[in-house]
């Protein structure tokens, strides 16, 4: 099979597990809904069923497509940016400083919204964000940056990150369980203000990631060979850089620490329909929204009327397909 038609099934294949995906989403809930509920509900506008369905259902279903396309499309161009397929968004610290700003937020009771965040997602955005900056500011030493330093330093900075979280939530024991639902990830409080404002960012980065693909094309060469084919190669690596730290932050602050997705989406896709990032991208961001739509159906549905945490789906399914990958010749 030719790669265009691999990736015209594989397409195809993903819009119809979004199809369902949305449609169960919508059926299947704490409330008992059937079908003929839905479409009466289209018909007559009943004002309870556009709350179950429209205002809950739907809403979290669109919110947790957004946040797995943007996680997917982080670790695209994190993977190509590193040239390393074990590179995922939280690896210069984003997730730590979320985790930090989250807690932290916490732990002072603050309670208040701006924009239709809430204060926790406004703290773990800015500090998710501001301990990335520093691990940028960090790894270049005399106008010179390298990839290794950055790498190393986002991991130095993320241990050092988790390590105040954990003090803190040994310090407030009475807020443990809200702090770790939170860092286990979730959709229940969604709402369209939220989808309203991650939305942007998406559409914004998937468009500019489209119109530099062929620049990460040319960066897995190396920095020199970019260059001589006429990639500005340290431009480009600012903006992929700030691209996939504001995806990650963004999804972060809105539903909590989500593992695996970054990860493992983007390897699966560059297995699937091969390494051009002119498809790689678009695809990855596609697919981790199914991914996340299904996974957040699942946490609903599994424990039913308890809601599982979205993160200890997320591991479950990517954890075991992560270490075949590993032991495959791929």
């Amino acid at each position: 099979m030719t790669a265009g038609k691999r990736r015209a099934l594989f397409s195809l294949a993903l819009i119809l597990f979004l199809a369902a995906f949305l449609w169960l989403s919508l059926i299947i809930g704490a409330v008992p809904t059937r079908p003929r509920e839905f479409w009466n509900f289209l018909f007559h506008h009943d004002n309870t069923y556009r709350t179950i369905f429209l205002d809950l259902r739907l809403c979290r279903a669109v919110l947790a497509f957004l946040v797995g396309a943007s996680l997917s499309l982080a670790g695209a161009i994190l993977q190509g940016y590193f040239q390393n397929p074990m590179a995922d968004p939280f690896i210069v610290g984003v997730s730590s400083g979320a985790s930090l700003g989250a807690v932290l937020c916490i732990s002072l009771g603050l309670q208040a919204t701006f924009l239709g965040f809430s204060a926790q997602s406004l703290f773990a955005f800015g500090l998710g964000l501001g301990l990335v900056s520093a691990v940028y500011l960090l790894s270049q030493k005399k106008a010179v940056f390298k990839l290794e330093t950055l790498l190393l330093t986002g991991i130095a900075a993320g241990a050092m990150a988790s390590s105040l979280t954990s003090f803190l939530l040994f310090l407030r024991s009475d807020s443990f369980e809200q702090a770790v639902f939170w860092l286990l990830g979730s959709f229940t409080p969604a709402d369209w203000p939220q989808v309203i404002a991650v939305a942007p960012y998406l559409f914004f980065c998937l468009i500019l990631a489209q119109w530099l693909a062929k620049d990460m094309n040319l960066l897995v060469l190396g920095d020199e060979a970019a260059r001589a084919l006429g990639s500005p190669a340290a431009r480009v690596r600012k903006i992929f850089l700030v691209m996939a730290t504001l995806l990650a932050a963004v999804s972060v602050s809105v539903s909590g620490i989500i593992g695996f997705v970054g990860l493992v989406v983007p390897h699966w896709v560059r297995i699937l329909v091969g390494p051009d990032h002119r498809y790689l991208f678009l695809l990855s961001s596609i697919t981790g929204g199914v991914f996340l739509v299904g996974c957040d159906l699942l946490a609903r549905v599994l424990l039913s009327p308890t809601e599982l945490p979205i993160g200890i789906i997320t591991a479950a399914v990517g954890a075991p397909f992560f270490i075949y990958l590993l032991h495959q010749k791929r």
